[in-house]
């Protein structure tokens, strides 16, 4: 797998392990993955389609306007909170060391050249 492959398992894997009802930012998922806040933006917007995607928004938990219609629907769901066009991400931030635990364990096939499943 190549390197820019390898990143966007990596954040995919990553944002699999964000729990239910929880969020992170682009920039939390960037510093677990090492890589730069714009390159999971851009990971998400062309590969994140099968994973929960709405459980990864900006610092202000915000997404991109064409994908609030579902995402709130989303969020309702999970019980995220929301304030119009945003989720409260400071009262529903998933818990970051939790998160970089599940992660290392999610990823440890990668060293072995699995490519990502859907499930």
């Amino acid at each position: 797998m190549s390197d820019p492959e390898m990143t966007i398992e990596r954040v995919l894997r990553a944002v699999e392990q964000v729990p239910a009802g929880r969020v992170v930012s682009y920039g939390d998922l960037a510093s677990l993955v090492e890589t730069s806040p714009r390159r999971v933006g851009s990971i998400m917007a062309h590969s994140g389609g099968e994973v929960t995607w709405w459980r990864v928004t900006n610092a202000s938990g915000r997404l991109p306007d064409q994908l609030l219609p579902l995402a709130r629907k989303q969020w309702q769901r999970e019980g995220i909170p929301t304030d119009g066009d945003r989720c409260l991400i400071t009262r529903c931030r998933a818990d970051l060391d939790r998160l970089a635990a599940d992660y290392a364990h999610a990823v440890e096939d990668l060293r072995e050249g699995y490519p990502h499943q859907v499930s």
